[in-house]
């Protein structure tokens, strides 16, 4: 249920037309810093190619991302993040930070510090699995 309300609440916050996958997409692109495939996309958000394929086509309309064939594998083709999918991705985290920070101060930073590791320890479970 914590899950659901959170995603409920980012989303309405987000900037028009942007969805919470295109935003986790814009994100990593934007902190790695480099070009990935489609495939490591899917494999990094746990979802299939046809779900990945399809966040990446709307991203890829609305000029958040560039996809250009992999030179060296004609098979392949890799995603990088555009300038405007920079500069949505930073609108959107300044949407969502107020928000995020809200949450943590009411909470209050020892809990929230608490929570992490629990919540890191779930997720390699889980992908473990």
């Amino acid at each position: 249920m914590a899950d659901q309300l959170v995603r409920n609440r980012l989303s309405k916050v987000l900037p028009k037309g942007m969805e919470l996958s295109h935003f986790g997409v814009l994100n990593l692109l934007a902190r790695l810093q480099t070009e990935r495939t489609p495939a490591e996309l899917a494999r990094a958000f746990h979802v299939t190619r046809g779900a990945m394929t399809n966040t990446l086509t709307k991203l890829e309309w609305a000029g958040y991302v560039h996809i250009r064939p992999d030179w060296d594998d004609a098979r392949r083709k890799l995603v990088s993040i555009s300038p405007s999918g920079k500069a949505a991705r930073d609108a959107a985290l300044a949407a969502i930070s107020p928000l995020i920070d809200d949450i943590a101060q009411s909470l209050g930073d020892a809990r929230v510090r608490q929570t992490i590791p629990v919540l890191r320890e779930i997720r390699l479970r889980l992908e473990g699995e």
